[in-house]
């Protein structure tokens, strides 16, 4: 074997190595905590995708205007945090609940992509007597 035909196997190996190599990081880096490699399945690729909100506007639960029983619904919210929650109204911004002390940190982090602060409308604001 000649020189030429040596460092030619010699790249073919370094590449077939480094292309290993990188495959294996990728499923690594893919790989669930449980250990095991998730299916490679393209319509579910958006479905794991962080910039996709986790609920439309319209399915989010209003804090200035829902039930008691609607906000002990959410995650982390008994009935001491839902009443604390109603007698706090109105909320400017629905990060208002960790602002005001309403609920702990941990709390808003479990229901924030539940719920929205909705303002009332101009016309509906009673006038001043």
């Amino acid at each position: 074997m000649n020189t030429v035909e040596r460092t030619l196997l010699t790249q073919i190996a370094v590449l077939i190595f480094a292309l290993s190599l990188a495959s294996g990081t990728a499923l690594a880096h893919n790989q669930e905590p449980g250990g095991t490699a998730p299916e490679l399945n393209a319509a579910a690729i958006p479905a794991q995708s962080s910039m996709a909100p986790a609920k439309p506007a319209a399915d989010k639960l209003d804090i200035n205007s829902a039930t008691k029983d609607q906000l002990k619904a959410l995650p982390g919210i008994g009935d001491v945090y839902s009443q604390k929650i109603i007698d706090g109204r109105p909320y400017r911004t629905k990060l208002d609940l960790v602002h005001k002390k309403i609920i702990p940190q941990a709390t808003y982090d479990k229901i924030k992509d539940a719920i929205i602060a909705k303002q009332p409308k101009a016309g509906a604001m009673t006038a001043p007597k």
